[in-house]
């Protein structure tokens, strides 16, 4: 955790208690005409924050890597914020198996969104959303109403169990993507939802699935972690979904 207090690093938000919270900028969020969300999935926390097994795969060297590839092609300028803003569960726990986190952290996620609004208005907002992530999103989206979403240009969703809404026509209207690598493991998660534990378990609806209606995006033969590796398909496809140059994203 040491590295998370270099004094250039720009941080929203960090809290060291429990397995901690950190959400960090890259770019100038006051200029930037273009803004990635980047939320990530289950075992996020502080201490892996930056290293994850491998720091490709950690939620910091993941950012770094959308913003390098947003500044190259990008027409604006762009800005990247690492949002570990929610209390991730860990892999192996029931928490993973339900929506009880989502729908807390997706409440915090439409607050981001609003001071994002209030930062710079002009903005063009894309939550780009990984894994136990996307069901955040899709619980920040589906349960808000559309007025909040006003500056919200779009929403991907990779290595996805499901977004916990049946189709991507629950999300008021925000177009949504959806990509998995071939070699994902999440591809074998049941698609369910069911009333369980005073919640609900299970994500529901495949986003992949051609009923769920989300625009899918090449995401190559990469692993459950190989979505933001320097130099991939699902990489420059997900900067360009977040850059708005969607007619050059290759379709899955």
């Amino acid at each position: 955790m040491r590295q998370l207090g270099v004094r250039t690093r720009q941080f929203l938000e960090f809290s060291a208690v429990g397995d901690g919270q950190a959400v960090e900028v890259f770019g100038d969020l006051a200029t930037a005409g273009r803004v990635a969300v980047l939320v990530p999935g289950s075992d996020t926390t502080v201490d892996t924050f930056d290293y994850l097994g491998s720091r490709r795969a950690s939620l910091g060297g993941g950012a770094r890597a959308l913003y390098g590839e947003m500044r190259r092609v990008s027409r604006v300028p762009v800005a990247v914020v690492a949002w570990y803003g929610y209390r991730a569960p860990r892999t192996m726990s029931r928490d993973v198996l339900s929506t009880a986190r989502a729908d807390e952290g997706g409440g915090r996620l439409r607050r981001l969104l609003a001071e994002l609004r209030a930062v710079h208005p002009a903005a063009r907002v894309t939550l780009l959303c990984h894994s136990y992530g996307s069901v955040v999103c899709g619980s920040a989206v589906g349960g808000g109403d559309r007025a909040e979403f006003s500056s919200l240009a779009g929403l991907a969703v990779f290595g996805s169990p499901g977004m916990g809404v049946g189709s991507a026509a629950e999300l008021h209207g925000v177009p949504v993507w959806a990509g998995r690598g071939a070699n994902d493991w999440i591809a074998g998660a049941p698609h369910v939802s069911l009333p369980a534990f005073g919640g609900t378990v299970g994500f529901g609806a495949d986003p992949v699935s051609r009923s769920f209606g989300a625009r899918l995006f090449g995401a190559g033969a990469g692993g459950h972690s190989d979505y933001l590796v320097p130099g991939s398909l699902p990489l420059r496809n997900l900067a360009l979904i977040a850059a708005g140059r969607t007619a050059e994203v290759s379709r899955g």
